[in-house]
């Protein structure tokens, strides 16, 4: 399976993207400017590491299990930095996406069976973001769930127009919603007043997560709502957006300005999963309701045991504007993998429904079926299927990147490599010890 080291093959790709390839020009002068030119792709990228899937993972953690779980946002997050910087020097480096490197490299059936894996991913964010919007649409509207899942089909035609107005335009719209959720999560932390020592605590890791069947069950979820393997493929075709010069000086550069705009943004996405988690540990967990994993329930809960009906409203503006933005990096990273992968081009209205369509489907039979009680389950479910599938796109990732000939002379440093592999051979352990619990009956999904 693992690809001959030499340069890429060269099977007529488009560039990534290519109605934004190289459309941001990056500002000569000094370390400032160039570093605004960059601003944007971390946070479209960060997007991720918050959507609808996160909230479910980490309410439920917070509930049932105080703060422990803070360790495991912790480290998923330290992961994904790590990641996501390999995944932009890959599109800097090399020019290539993720997708596009893996049709390169590998023989057609394994790139086609990498394809369908990352299509699975693609669906299992999408429902996320589907029942995350709904839930938000029925909190704040009142409008039924199952109707309120169809109405989510409709966001292709905000993807669309905000596509034509430019890149530029699209980020800006991600960081300004990004803005407003941080500020949400700041609301919510001054209502409930967590411990400080409890919350310090909690950043330090615990073996009882490994020896807890529920405990890794979630804490599964977690890394796998926050350590992405869309978010690989995105990254790596959209910091291909900015105008960068052809010399290993401009290059160096640009791996540099893009990692610490990653950083910065994944950093916001850390406060935000963290303060869901905080959240429910202040408020449920330590009123003795470690039941509390639906995300409306959340909602009828914290305005009563806060004092402040306030924080509820704010919670619920939060989450729509979490599903809203995660709907932007769904549908750019659906287009970035069909493309990629097989090198076929389809109209991003026509790739937008039919993804939204296969996502749409489970959430409402659900939705029908189960009502409020079954989303949870189902939020939960898809963030667990997402860390299963991660390492089908890591370890390609860790491969091309350290590959001198395949990065135009611009590998990842040894320590980085070093480090992307330990963290792949650490969630592959968990998802096998996922696996077992679940074939012995230990963990129930």
């Amino acid at each position: 399976m693992a690809p001959p080291h030499r340069p890429w093959r060269h099977r007529r790709n488009r560039p990534s993207l290519p109605e934004s390839n190289a459309s941001v020009r990056v500002s000569p002068g000094h370390f400032l400017r160039r570093l605004l030119s960059f601003l944007g792709p971390g946070y479209m990228v960060a997007v991720g590491y918050m959507d609808p899937g996160n909230w479910a993972t980490s309410l439920a953690g917070g509930s049932a299990f105080g703060y422990v779980l803070l360790s495991v946002a912790l480290l998923s997050n330290v992961m994904a930095i790590l990641l996501q910087a390999l995944s932009l020097r890959l599109g800097i480096a090399a020019g290539r996406d993720l997708a596009q490197a893996t049709r390169d490299a590998f023989s057609r059936p394994v790139g086609y069976v990498l394809w369908i894996l990352a299509e699975g991913a693609i669906v299992a964010t999408d429902l996320a973001e589907v029942i995350g919007t709904a839930i938000g649409l029925n909190l704040l509207f009142s409008i039924p769930l199952a109707i309120g899942v169809v109405l989510t089909a409709l966001d292709v035609f905000l993807i669309l127009w905000l596509q034509n107005k430019g890149f530029r335009v699209l980020e800006s719209v991600v960081i300004g919603l990004t803005l407003l959720i941080f500020a949400c999560f700041a609301v919510e932390l001054a209502y409930a007043r967590p411990d400080l020592g409890e919350v310090l605590r909690g950043f330090i890791p615990q073996t009882d997560i490994a020896r807890s069947p529920a405990m890794l069950y979630l804490a599964l979820g977690i890394t796998g709502a926050t350590v992405m393997p869309h978010n690989l493929y995105l990254h790596s075709s959209i910091v291909q957006t900015r105008a960068i010069g052809p010399s290993r000086a401009e290059k160096l550069d640009a791996i540099r300005m893009a990692t610490i705009d990653s950083t910065v943004a994944l950093m916001f996405a850390l406060f935000i999963n963290a303060s869901i988690l905080i959240l429910a540990a202040a408020t449920f967990h330590k009123a003795g309701r470690t039941d509390v994993a639906e995300i409306q329930d959340a909602f009828q809960l914290l305005g009563p045991m806060l004092g402040a009906p306030l924080a509820a409203t704010v919670f619920a503006v939060a989450l729509l504007a979490s599903g809203l933005n995660s709907t932007v990096t769904a549908t750019l990273t659906g287009q970035i993998i069909m493309e990629g992968f097989i090198n076929f081009r389809m109209s991003p209205w026509k790739r937008r429904l039919i993804t939204r369509g296969l996502a749409i489907v489970p959430a409402a039979v659900v939705t029908v079926l189960y009502g409020e009680s079954g989303t949870a389950r189902l939020l939960v479910l898809s963030q667990v299927m997402l860390s299963l599938q991660l390492p089908f796109a890591m370890v390609p990732l860790v491969i091309f990147t350290a590959n001198g000939a395949r990065m135009n002379g611009l590998p990842a440093p040894r320590w980085l490599s070093v480090s992307a592999w330990i963290i792949t051979v650490v969630i592959v352990a968990l998802n096998l010890k996922l696996i077992y619990d679940v074939a012995t009956g230990a963990v129930t999904i």
